[in-house]
């Protein structure tokens, strides 16, 4: 039989910081409605994904995917560059 793996998460975000090594900073801004005012309010949500190969460069537009945890805080991974920095 087929196994059926879950859906996992996709994620499209900037590379704010790529000082550590194999490992980057991917940092995801959402425009929000506030309940109460209507006004638009952008809300930022950084994640630390795997990055196999050490080619990512700040300012990067990059697409990352949950995964096992592959330490305390990393638990994405690279799935490609959509844009470089320029």
């Amino acid at each position: 039989m087929e196994e059926k793996r879950n859906l996992r998460k996709e994620r499209i975000g900037v590379v704010t910081s790529n000082k550590m090594e194999k490992s980057i900073v991917v940092a995801e801004v959402k425009r929000v409605k506030h309940p109460m005012y209507g006004k638009f309010v952008l809300k930022t949500k950084k994640y630390v994904a795997h990055d196999e190969k050490n080619d990512c460069k700040e300012g990067d537009t990059v697409k990352i995917m949950e995964t096992r945890p592959l330490s305390k805080r990393k638990c994405w991974r690279l799935v490609e560059i959509l844009e470089r920095a320029k």
